[in-house]
């Protein structure tokens, strides 16, 4: 079920955007939550799910440059 892929995908988005920029998870966390980088992953998880890893942290920082706070 989709249900149970999404908690293991924001893991895995999680660990992938933490390497690209090594960072801690704790790190991770705080920027993807702060800038609602989370919602966008769960809300866009049946496309982005099919993408690979490389092409997922680079979607995942490009969203989260484009939407830091000012």
């Amino acid at each position: 079920m989709k249900e149970d892929a999404i908690p293991l995908f924001l893991s895995f988005c999680i660990e992938q955007y933490k390497d690209m920029k090594s960072i801690s998870g704790k790190d991770a966390m705080e920027i993807l939550s702060a800038t609602g980088a989370l919602e966008y992953l769960v809300d866009n998880y049946e496309v982005i799910h099919t993408q690979g890893p490389q092409w997922i942290a680079e979607e995942i920082d490009e969203y989260v440059n484009t939407h830091k706070a000012e």
